[in-house]
C-alpha cells in the first residue's frame, strides 16, 4: 500500500510515464486509461523495459524539467508564505508539490495530441491521396493479404519464392495500415513486377479503404478468428470486412482463401480459389514430414511433381507454402526457382521461430496471437518428439465478450498438446484457461508467474535437454 502511494513520487516515474506512452504508441487514449486504471507505478513494466530511443530520451528530459520548475515553484510559494505572509501561499505551494506527478503525466500528451491533429493526420492524408495514382498506375500485379492471422508470414513466404524469378516489391514487416502503404508506394521504383502489400484490420472499414487505394488484382485471405473485437464487436463483422478485399478485384478466381478457417466458410463464394494443407490451385500436397527445423513435402499436378524442404514449422503451414509455389508457378517462375524459393523459406520473427536453449527447443510464437494460432501451435507441440513437452503463455488481449469462452478453448488445447508443464502469466483470463484444463481433465503440472519479465529472463533455468517449449501469444502492459 505504501509502495503504491509514493511511487508516482520515485525517481523512476519519469521513466514509467515513458515507457507507458511507448507501448501505447504514443496514442493518447490508451495511455491515459492505462495511466488511471495503475496503483502501482513501480510495478508497471512486467513484461519488458523501456526502449530509449531519442523520443524517449527527449519526452524523459522534458517532464523531468517540467516536474523540477513545478517542484521550484512550489517550494517558492512557501517560502514566501513562511517569510513573507504571502496569502494561500501554504496551499498553492503544497498543491504544487503534490499534484505533479498527475499534472505532468496529462501534459505529456497535449503535444502529442496537438501534433497529431495538427501536422501528423493532415500529412498522412496527404501521403495516402498521393499513393492511390501510384497504385493505379503501376504495372505490377498487386497481392493484398488480408486476414485475421498469418498475413505477415504469407507475405513474406510469397515474397521469398517469388522473388526467385521476378522483381517483387512488399511492405515491410508488420506496416499494414494505410500510412504504410503510401510510404510503401513512394518508395517504388515502377518496374516491380510484383507487388505484396499486406492490410491491417482494426476497425470497420479499413481493409475497404485500403483496397479503394492500392487496387489489388488479387487477394489473400489467411483466415478469420476472434481478434480486435473490442472494435468490430464480433467475428461475422471483422470477416465481412475481411472479405469486402474480394469486392475491388476484377477476377474474383484471384481471391485466394484458407480453406482450413471455420469462420471464414460462410463468406467464401463459389468463384473463390481455396488453398489448404492438401494443396492449392490444383497441386495436391502428399510425403509430409514435420519436425523440429522444419517441413518437407511434395507436391503434384498431373505429370509434375515437385519435392520441397521449408524452415516453417508446423502442418498448419502446408497450405500458405503450397499457395506460395502454386502462385509462383501461375506467375512464371520455373520449377527449379520455385522449389529453391521455398527451400529459403524461414518463420519470421516471434512467429514459430525455434532456437535451442540448454539443450532444449525453444518456439517462440509470442508475436501477437488468436485462437487459430493457438490451434496450429498445440498441434505442432503435439506432433513433436520430446522428452517432455513444455506450453507458456499469458493468453490472448483484444477477444471482447469472447474472452471467457476463447480462454477455455485455449485450456482444453493445451490439455491435448501432451504438454507435461503449462506455465501462465498471471492476469485476468488466467482464470478462464485453467477452467479450460480442468474441464479437459489436464493431468500435468500447472504453475502461474506474477513476474513475466523475469520468468522468460531466466528461462534457460527452468528447461532441460530434450524439452520442447513453445511460448503463444504475447500480453502488452497496458492490459490488465
Amino acid at each position: 500500500m505504501i509502495s503504491a502511494v509514493i511511487s508516482p513520487y520515485s525517481p523512476g516515474y519519469v521513466a514509467t510515464l515513458a515507457y507507458m506512452l511507448q507501448s501505447t504508441e504514443y496514442r493518447a487514449g490508451p495511455y491515459l486509461a492505462w495511466y488511471w486504471r495503475t496503483q502501482d507505478f513501480s510495478k508497471v513494466a512486467k513484461r519488458r523495459q523501456l526502449d530509449r530511443t531519442r523520443a524517449a530520451r527527449l519526452l524523459m528530459l522534458a517532464l523531468a524539467l517540467g516536474i523540477v520548475v513545478q517542484i521550484a515553484a512550489g517550494l517558492v510559494l512557501l517560502a514566501l508564505w513562511r517569510w513573507h505572509g504571502l496569502a494561500g501561499g501554504w496551499a498553492f505551494g503544497l498543491a504544487l508539490l503534490i499534484s505533479y506527478p498527475v499534472v505532468w503525466a496529462h501534459l505529456a500528451v497535449v503535444p502529442l495530441v496537438l501534433g497529431r491533429t495538427l501536422i501528423v493526420r493532415p500529412r498522412e492524408r496527404q501521403l495516402v491521396r498521393q499513393s492511390e495514382r501510384i497504385f493505379k498506375e503501376h504495372p505490377a500485379a498487386k497481392v493484398a493479404i488480408a486476414g485475421s492471422y498469418g498475413k505477415t508470414s504469407m507475405k513474406e513466404l510469397l515474397l521469398t519464392v517469388l522473388r526467385e524469378g521476378k522483381r517483387v516489391a512488399a511492405t515491410p514487416a508488420n506496416k499494414n495500415v494505410a500510412v504504410s502503404h503510401a510510404q510503401f508506394a513512394h518508395s517504388l521504383t515502377g518496374d516491380e513486377d510484383i507487388l505484396l502489400i499486406e492490410y491491417g484490420e482494426g476497425a470497420p472499414g479499413d481493409v475497404g479503404a485500403f483496397a479503394r487505394t492500392t487496387h489489388p488484382t488479387h487477394a489473400v485471405i489467411t483466415g478469420v478468428t476472434a481478434a480486435h473485437l473490442d472494435r468490430y464487436k464480433t467475428v461475422a463483422a471483422a470477416a465481412a470486412d475481411i472479405f469486402s478485399v474480394a469486392g475491388y478485384l476484377e477476377n474474383k478466381h484471384q481471391c485466394y482463401v484458407n480453406d482450413e478457417s471455420p469462420e471464414a466458410e460462410s463468406f467464401v463464394r463459389p468463384e473463390y480459389t481455396r488453398y489448404s494443407r492438401d494443396g492449392a490451385l490444383g497441386w495436391k500436397v502428399s510425403e509430409t514430414a514435420v519436425s523440429v527445423s522444419g517441413l518437407s513435402f511434395t507436391l503434384t499436378k498431373g505429370k509434375q511433381k515437385l519435392t520441397f524442404t521449408s524452415g516453417l514449422l508446423g502442418r498448419h503451414q502446408l497450405g500458405p507454402l503450397s499457395l506460395a509455389a502454386a502462385l509462383a508457378h501461375d506467375f512464371g517462375l520455373g520449377h527449379e526457382a520455385i522449389v529453391a524459393g521455398i527451400g529459403k523459406t524461414t518463420p519470421f520473427e516471434h512467429r514459430m521461430q525455434p532456437y535451442a536453449l540448454s539443450g532444449a527447443w525453444i518456439i517462440d510464437d509470442t508475436y501477437n496471437g488468436n485462437l487459430e494460432g493457438v490451434r496450429a501451435g498445440t498441434e505442432l507441440l503435439r506432433e513433436l518428439p520430446a522428452k517432455r513437452k513444455l506450453y507458456i503463455t499469458p493468453g490472448l488481449v483484444d477477444q471482447g465478450s469472447e474472452t471467457e469462452s476463447i480462454h477455455q478453448a485455449i485450456g482444453r488445447l493445451i490439455a491435448a498438446s501432451g504438454a507435461a508443464v503449462v506455465v501462465l502469466m498471471q492476469n485476468s483470463v488466467t482464470g478462464f484457461i485453467q477452467s479450460g484444463l480442468q474441464a479437459a481433465d489436464f493431468k500435468g503440472e500447472v504453475r502461474i508467474e506474477p513476474d513475466p519479465l523475469e520468468f522468460y529472463t531466466n528461462l534457460s533455468h527452468f528447461v532441460s535437454a530434450g524439452d520442447v517449449v513453445l511460448m503463444q501469444n504475447d500480453w502488452p502492459d497496458n492490459y490488465a
